[in-house]
């Protein structure tokens, strides 16, 4: 019998973490200084973009795209129904509209067929979304390159919510390089693929995207003279000229960032041999998997598996019991009080994924004893429960 839990998931910090922080901690900067700077470039260069723009959370980053993107009050936005919900919530602070769109039952992603569909129908009634957040759901990527020609026809802006994908490929172009989009958002929150402890990061190929995200990151504060409108000649002379936010990431929690994307490699090679584990060993058992494209890479934040919802619940406190801290990845967001309409209840895909979904231990130091202990614990319960 196991002594301790085994969580879904965690976090991997080494010693080089700890000296990359007390090195930052013992330096004249602890915020706003050279170390930020230095970890949006060691971005910019992992995923292939041209500017990476630091924020304080996942969620600011994705509300700064919204603000740098011009959404506002009557605006549309469309996203997943199946994410957590910063990816709703980040339109919300715009005072825009939120519609939820239904996932493929296979890669449990946007369901492009769905997406197409509705494109047409809102046309025709003057309802197209300003912007679209694909999210890659569990670090698996969306059909992006399908969004992207949707986008040119419809003429609708692109955010991937990445918060899952830091690593992951599409069609052999890196999540984050934004061939297929405007803006990218990643997560490093503690379960991420890396960890600042928390934190997020905004990549762009644009230039003038890039200085939108800075100013709405720092207050909606200027210091560059040549954009004043009032004229100053003091050195330390600077505007207000938007309602910005403090989304500002500290240089103790870029430093870990700086120290973790050394590993990011590595991390992303443990959870794939994770889930060929799990997928080579639950073969004979009534289990599906996250479909993933052949030319694609997933990080697997996450290693998400569906079985019958009948007995779902019954498996999932069986898994808890047993001292194996499963988890559900997500809550439809139209289930949540704040967003619930009748009308997203057709969106059956998302429907039958949350009563069906449960998310397996995957983490760096999750260790052959314990997988063998999560498999052994998953087919004593089959053998019991299903004929």
């Amino acid at each position: 019998m196991l002594r301790k839990k085994i969580p879904y998931s965690k976090q991997n910090i080494i010693n080089d973490d700890i000296k990359s922080i007390n090195k930052v901690l013992k330096s004249d900067f602890l915020t706003s200084g050279p170390t930020v700077k230095l970890f949006e470039k060691k971005i910019c260069k992992k995923v292939n973009s041209k500017f990476a723009i630091s924020t304080n959370s996942a969620t600011s980053a994705l509300h700064i795209s919204c603000l740098a993107l011009g959404l506002k009050k009557n605006d549309i936005v469309w996203t997943s129904s199946i994410s957590f919900v910063a990816s709703a919530n980040c339109a919300k602070y715009c005072d825009a509209s939120v519609e939820l769109l239904d996932i493929d039952k296979d890669t449990f992603n946007i369901n492009i067929v769905e997406l197409e569909n509705k494109l047409k129908f809102s046309k025709k009634n003057n309802l197209l979304p300003k912007i679209i957040i694909p999210v890659h759901l569990a670090g698996t990527p969306c059909e992006m390159k399908k969004i992207y020609n949707l986008s040119k026809k419809y003429k609708f802006k692109i955010i991937e919510d990445a918060s899952h994908a830091l690593g992951s490929k599409y069609k052999k172009s890196k999540i984050g390089s934004c061939k297929y989009s405007d803006l990218t958002v990643f997560s490093f929150h503690p379960v991420k693929m890396i960890t600042t402890a928390e934190g997020g990061i905004v990549t762009t190929n644009k230039k003038f995207l890039s200085e939108k995200l800075k100013i709405f990151r720092e207050h909606g504060i200027i210091r560059d003279k040549k954009k004043f409108k009032f004229k100053n000649n003091l050195q330390t002379y600077y505007e207000q000229q938007e309602l910005g936010y403090n989304y500002r990431m500290s240089d103790v929690h870029a430093s870990l960032g700086i120290s973790q994307i050394k590993r990011l490699s590595n991390f992303i090679k443990k959870r794939n041999q994770i889930k060929k584990f799990y997928k080579k060993n639950l073969s004979d058992l009534p289990i599906r998997f996250q479909k993933i494209d052949k030319d694609s890479l997933s990080s697997f934040h996450l290693i998400v598996i569906l079985i019958s919802k009948k007995i779902r619940d019954k498996f999932f406190n069986y898994l808890r019991k047993n001292k194996i801290n499963v988890n559900i990845h997500y809550i439809p967001i139209f289930y949540h009080p704040f967003y619930y309409k009748k009308k997203f209840l057709k969106n059956v895909n998302s429907i039958d994924y949350y009563n069906s979904a449960i998310s397996l231990p995957a983490f760096h130091d999750l260790n052959n004893s314990q997988l063998n202990y999560v498999i052994k614990i998953i087919k004593y319960f089959f053998k019991k429960n299903v004929k």
